[in-house]
């Protein structure tokens, strides 16, 4: 049964395609009601010259109108992933940990990448808890190292060497602007220190774009807890029927979803089926995918609907 259910539904999605014709700029609205049917519309999209795609009942159709926007900062606004990776691996081989075998990036993803410093020292070295916390705060110095010398590099035209190392994750200024524009609320949300996420912000030129910084560190309880993202909605006084959330690792969605706020998840380093366990309500390559900007082309059109109907 399941096999011929598949089959129909392949068979039904491959007609909403084919009725576009030659209409290439022609919205196409997939309506997928589990994993199987978004896997096979992703599949026919890729396959297919369609420009704006929208996902029927897509959680985030519902924020309508939007009263603000969280952003994680690592790997969310800069994939900052391979700084920190190199931090670690080369402070951990130092030390002998793992044998002294470097660890890789799968290690990374499963046991570092977007959980806060204090998890991040229980898991590395869970029978000296005070020595974690030490080697985590000298790895996070040594992260900023690594963020300077990109920067300078940068600035000094060496742009190539550095260019898989830090760079904002692609289309993110032509959302902030989007942002800016319809005059929403904004806050950064990260497990980051205080002084890495605001070099991170300042090198993206985003100081001024930000009206709150909310610390995992400054709450009760870190990411993958909804604390941090709570925290956000009331320091920017908003309702989450209307805020959504901009994340690119499994903690991270996870806080976003535990607060009942729609989130869409980034596939910047983590792939999807590892990000889909989270229960994102959208994924996204980055900041230019049509996904998004069919998304929000909705909400757009739906809060004027609403604007004028009052």
């Amino acid at each position: 049964m399941a096999a011929a259910t598949t089959a129909s539904q392949a068979i039904w999605l491959r007609r909403i395609l084919a009725d576009m014709g030659d209409e290439q700029t022609k919205p196409t609205i997939i309506y997928c009601d589990n994993k199987s049917a978004i896997a096979m519309a992703k599949n026919l999209v890729q396959h297919s010259q369609t420009k704006h795609i929208a996902i029927k009942n897509c959680p985030l159709l519902k924020l309508a109108p939007l009263e603000a926007v969280l952003f994680d900062i690592d790997g969310t606004l800069c994939d900052t992933d391979p700084l920190h990776y190199d931090a670690f691996r080369e402070m951990l081989q130092e030390i002998g940990f793992n044998g002294g075998v470097p660890i890789d990036e799968d290690f990374f993803v499963k046991n570092i990448a977007g959980r806060h410093n204090e998890d991040i020292a229980s898991i590395l070295f869970p029978d000296d808890h005070e020595r974690g916390v030490k080697f985590l705060d000298d790895k996070e110095a040594m992260f900023r190292r690594f963020s300077y010398r990109a920067f300078f590099l940068i600035l000094n035209g060496n742009y190539r060497i550095v260019k898989e190392k830090i760079e904002p994750v692609k289309g993110l200024h032509k959302l902030t602007k989007w942002i800016e524009d319809r005059g929403l609320k904004r806050a950064a949300v990260t497990n980051a220190p205080r002084e890495n996420a605001e070099l991170m912000i300042s090198l993206l030129g985003l100081s001024d774009f930000f009206q709150a910084l909310i610390l995992g560190s400054d709450c009760e309880h870190a990411k993958p807890f909804p604390d941090p993202y709570l925290k956000a909605l009331e320091i920017l006084n908003v309702s989450k029927e209307h805020t959504c959330v901009f994340e690119d690792s499994v903690s991270g969605i996870k806080a976003g979803v535990a607060a009942g706020l729609p989130t869409v998840g980034l596939t910047t380093r983590n792939p999807a089926e590892l990000l889909m366990e989270a229960k994102p309500a959208l994924l996204i390559k980055d900041y230019e995918d049509a996904k998004l900007w069919t998304v929000l082309d909705e909400l757009d059109k739906t809060a004027s609907v609403k604007t004028g109907a009052e």
